[in-house]
């Protein structure tokens, strides 16, 4: 066993002689994802799906685990979207109810805890618990399941509409020892439910903490989930997360992940199509500066015929940042007539920015419609020079056609809130006096041109 494993599980001993007993299932399963990490270990980039990230940073990390929730409510609605919502909101991996909104669920909605429902030792997430993203998937699985403590469910009955959005709030404190939390969220969508869900993982300039979250989405027929996750943590702040989501019949899933934040982050979004008219729409943009790296990985499952998915994601990067993206379609044998697409852009603000891109399709069926692409550039100079013959200083012009880059993906937003996250984070604050709709307008022009 590594001494970067050793420090891991020992953390994990002390943790576990703590804690108050639980139920055996849940022992059981701790057991089976502690020994599953040991025998894995963290991936190295001689590992194929890892080749572009080196992870040591969180390996030989010296990480603690949080106790309480201490926020103050100041800082924490500095940090907090401003948008009405009913909210479950985590200090460094540990709930905090006075900074969570609950008392107005409407009726057929349960969102609560992890931590009550594993008291509660609760069926209905015992069973589906661990069953799309086991401790087999990667080392980083294992580890969240052996520590599976903490986290959030969200279950919705059938027929249900929840029009206020549910944001899942994780802040992240910036104190004198680094710590690391390892959430679980559990979405199960029961026939002709919707919702949106917002996962906002925020925190406090100069925190340096590690942040390690497994998540499961189930939708039954005909479920509708508008899923945004912002990332926008510290750029000290180590961020791994690996989301497995199954459709049934007519489904539909549009996920939103757009990552600002951290320094070390990687993505993997698993779709599995299971099911006739089953949708999946993923549309990404991460956005890297100084010496940050973000890796996303996704891939999509067409596992029944007549499904269909979309996939655009887009990264900016600056200075030495540093971008991968790994994006596989797969089309099973007898999976006819379905529709998979999927596109990659990256635009360098820097001599020095690098990315790694990797589209892939992958098809054993033969009536299908399915295209892939990547393209990597940079700002074109005379674009820029157009816009400064308006009147606009270059600084602004560079943000204005950065702003327009991101806009393919930009205007599937639906919410405010979240799009002016992501608009002053990718092109600083644009003058009030200009008309930015129509410049915008003719920034995305130019850049066609």
């Amino acid at each position: 066993m590594s001494e970067d494993v050793k420090t891991f599980l020992d953390r994990l001993a002390e943790r576990n002689a703590a804690r108050e007993p639980e139920p055996t299932w849940i022992a059981a399963r701790r057991q089976a994802g502690a020994a599953r990490f040991e025998a894995m270990g963290f991936p190295h980039r001689r590992v194929e799906a890892w080749k572009y990230t080196d992870v040591r940073a969180i390996a030989r990390g010296d990480f603690s685990l949080a106790r309480d929730a201490e926020f103050s409510p100041a800082s924490a609605a500095a940090l907090t979207l401003p948008i009405e919502a009913h909210r479950l909101t985590f200090v460094d991996g540990v709930f905090a109810p006075a900074l969570s909104r609950l008392d107005e669920l409407p009726e057929g909605v349960a969102l609560m805890p992890l931590s009550a429902a594993l008291e509660e030792n609760h069926e209905a997430v015992g069973g589906p618990l661990g069953r799309l993203t086991g401790v087999e998937f990667s080392s980083f699985a294992a580890l969240n399941t052996a520590f599976m403590e903490e986290g959030a469910v969200l279950r919705l009955a059938p027929g249900t509409v929840v029009e206020k959005p549910i944001v899942l709030q994780f802040l992240s404190r910036a104190g004198e020892q680094a710590v690391m939390s390892h959430p679980r969220i559990l979405i199960q969508m029961a026939g002709r439910s919707e919702a949106t869900v917002i996962e906002h993982h925020v925190g406090e300039e100069g925190a340096a903490n590690f942040t390690n979250l497994v998540e499961e989405i189930i939708l039954e027929r005909g479920a509708i989930l508008n899923h945004y996750k912002l990332q926008e943590a510290s750029l000290k702040d180590l961020h791994v997360a690996s989301l497995h989501m199954e459709q049934a019949r007519d489904s539909r899933y549009t996920s939103f992940n757009l990552n600002l934040g951290g320094g070390l982050v990687r993505n993997d979004l698993m779709a599995e199509l299971n099911g006739e008219g089953a949708e999946a729409n993923l549309y990404g943009l991460f956005y890297g500066q100084g010496r940050q790296h973000v890796d996303n990985h996704t891939l999509v499952n067409h596992n029944a015929p007549r499904t269909y998915s979309k996939e655009n994601y887009k990264g900016i990067l600056d200075d030495r940042a540093h971008g991968v993206f790994n994006g596989k379609v797969m089309v099973k044998r007898d999976s006819q007539q379905i529709e998979g697409y999927q596109s990659n852009a990256n635009l360098l603000l820097s001599d020095r920015a690098e990315i790694d891109t990797k589209p892939e399709l992958e098809i054993y069926a033969d009536d299908v419609k399915c295209s892939h692409g990547s393209t990597t550039g940079q700002l074109d100079e005379e674009a820029v020079f157009a816009l400064r013959t308006r009147g606009i200083d270059e600084q602004t012009a560079r943000g204005l056609l950065t702003l327009a880059f991101a806009g393919e993906v930009m205007d599937q937003v639906a919410l405010d809130a979240v799009a002016e996250r992501v608009e002053l984070a990718v092109a600083g604050k644009l003058p009030e006096r200009f008309n930015l709709a129509g410049l915008v307008e003719a920034a995305v022009a130019l850049n066609e041109e």
